[in-house]
């Protein structure tokens, strides 16, 4: 359906009174302007015009979902605690806000046949206006030769201290010109800054200090600091010493590749 501008808000306010009470944040986007920042093989095979929203976690989603989702679940299979939460809070919102629509979800830890992920999360949170995504490319007179550097989003209200978890596509809802692409608020604009940040991120990302290039508003509490600081291999164990799952053994350890796929989440 060709949806107005009260349509897309409709659609990302239902999300929101669902998600936002568990930690969420909602942006919507056009297909379009995600898949003119990248080359073909790695665009979304939808068309330009048509309605996406990357979904975002902030530091309450720890407290807020993913603790009672531990305690209530216990957690089933192999897969990461977080990528089931984030799976369970969204795919949840979608079956109820949306029932019998089509919606192609895709989460930041997916991955096609191809091993390129399914979306480019800070790609979608740059173009959605979510967050500033610095690259290597926005430093003039770079000072690290011919070094790659990873390039980092920065949030405005929370720095460092969030994670971009999924891109939902509504493929029979298109959008006109009246919705207009935002320019995501430029936290680091001084090439001293940059430098700064893509150092933190690159070289000292273990330290957290990137997350703080710009006041956060919320950060992330001790436990949640703990847990991510924690190898994937050894949350499991952690969520029993706190009483969230069941010390009786019976869970299968995870395995070693389920393990790895959860690095670097949070």
């Amino acid at each position: 359906m060709a949806a107005s501008t009260a349509d897309v808000e409709g659609i990302t306010g239902l999300l929101k009174d669902s998600l936002s009470k568990v930690g969420f944040e909602i942006y919507p986007l056009k297909v379009g302007w995600y898949n003119s920042m990248l080359p073909p093989s790695l665009r979304l095979a939808h068309r330009d015009d048509s309605l996406a929203v990357v979904v975002l976690s902030t530091p309450a989603m720890f407290e807020q979902a993913f603790l009672p989702f531990v305690e209530e679940s216990g957690c089933q299979g192999l897969s990461d605690p977080i990528d089931q939460c984030v799976k369970h809070c969204v795919s949840s919102a979608v079956s109820q806000c949306f029932p019998g629509q089509q919606v192609d979800v895709r989460y930041d830890y997916e991955m096609l046949p191809s091993r390129k992920p399914k979306f480019l999360a800070q790609t979608a949170a740059h173009v959605s206006g979510a967050a500033f995504y610095y690259q290597q490319s926005d430093v003039r007179d770079q000072p690290w030769a011919e070094k790659k550097m990873f390039g980092v989003c920065v949030h405005p209200r929370f720095g460092g201290w969030f994670a971009i978890r999924a891109l939902l596509v509504f493929g029979g809802v298109t959008v006109g010109s009246e919705m207009q692409q935002p320019v995501p608020p430029d936290c680091v604009p001084s090439r001293e800054g940059r430098i700064q940040l893509l150092e933190a991120f690159n070289f000292h990302w273990q330290d957290w200090s990137y997350r703080d290039v710009v006041p956060p508003v919320q950060i992330y509490s001790q436990k949640q600091k703990d847990y991510f600081s924690t190898l994937p291999a050894q949350r499991f164990a952690l969520l029993k010493t706190w009483g969230f799952l069941p010390r009786d053994g019976d869970r299968p350890d995870a395995t070693p590749a389920a393990q790895s796929q959860a690095a670097g989440h949070g």
